[in-house]
């Protein structure tokens, strides 16, 4: 029987990623909402509605019906329109805890969206590989708050 020690790098993930919205704050923290939530997709046209309860102590899961689904975390710190914190274990069905951060700015009409994801546990290494998902859903966040608006 042999045993191994894991490393940090094997029990962590570190991303961080900025985003820039050509659009107002407002209106990027309100795609950001939107796409966390009821509009999230693992991809393009593969919907995964969300909840996201936007006040401390919100939970943000996926709502699968008569009260089947999957907690994701709950919000831990949430400033409108420059800050969306929010802590739990995520997509990982393991023994993990995630911390995500979104830290909004505007400046000269344009927000720049900074974003953090740490985790700690026992992390699959395909979870600690791949960063696709974040990268489609802020894709998706910028599309809609640089979308045209109806008048």
């Amino acid at each position: 029987m042999s045993s191994h020690t894991l490393s940090l790098e094997e029990t962590t993930i570190h991303i961080a990623q900025e985003i820039e919205v050509r659009a107002s704050i407002s209106v990027a923290f309100a795609a950001l909402l939107d796409q966390l939530g009821p509009f999230n997709e693992t991809e393009v046209d593969k919907p995964m509605p969300m909840k996201l309860e936007a006040w401390p102590g919100g939970r943000w899961y996926r709502d699968l019906g008569n009260n089947n689904g999957h907690y994701w975390g709950t919000v831990q710190a949430i400033k409108k329109p420059t800050l969306l914190e929010i802590w739990g274990p995520l997509f990982m069905s393991n023994p993990v805890t995630n911390n995500i951060q979104y830290r909004l700015k505007e400046s000269g009409g344009v927000t720049l969206i900074t974003f953090r994801h740490q985790a700690f546990g026992l992390i699959l290494e395909e979870y600690r590989k791949s960063k696709e998902g974040w990268d489609h859903i802020h894709e998706m966040v910028k599309q809609r708050a640089e979308a045209p608006k109806p008048h």
